[in-house]
């Protein structure tokens, strides 16, 4: 798969195939990152190629963030998201409410468990009435990643 260096901490040298265009385009949005140099990009990319399918078993542990905009308004709205946070209290790690302006409300909660049950929260939340806007966002624990 690839060629092991010697003294070089584990790392692994390997060779990739890349259409010129692309690697330019690649080389160029890294560069605007502010990346050192394709090795530390490509490490990223694979990292969250290894994140991702973490989210995708259902299984894993997984911490995240769950964000809602919604109209504080809305009748008995703001309660009605508490209430369901509560029901789900061991994912519920801590929330974030901020008042945007006189009609609406931020509210950020951050979440961990088996990231089913956290798409379960955050389709819950999101589908009420009154809720603007809201996102799921995943990420690992940091246990499997280097």
């Amino acid at each position: 798969m690839g060629e092991r260096q010697e003294g070089a901490g584990g790392l692994v040298r390997f060779g990739v195939a890349v259409n010129e265009k692309l690697l330019a385009d690649f080389d160029r949005a890294i560069q605007e990152q502010g990346y050192a140099n394709r090795s530390e990009a490509i490490r990223d990319l694979i990292r969250a190629y290894l994140v991702e399918r973490e989210w995708d078993g259902g299984e894993e542990e997984v911490v995240g963030t769950i964000t809602l905009v919604f109209d504080h308004h809305g009748r008995g709205l703001g309660e009605y998201l508490t209430d369901i946070q509560h029901d789900h209290q061991p994912l519920v790690i801590s929330t974030l409410h901020v008042h945007l302006d006189h009609d609406n409300c931020l509210e950020v909660l951050v979440v961990r468990g088996r990231s089913r049950d956290l798409r379960r929260l955050a389709d819950s939340l999101i589908s009420v009435k009154g809720v603007k806007h809201g996102r799921l966002t995943m990420t690992c624990t940091g246990k499997s990643l280097l």
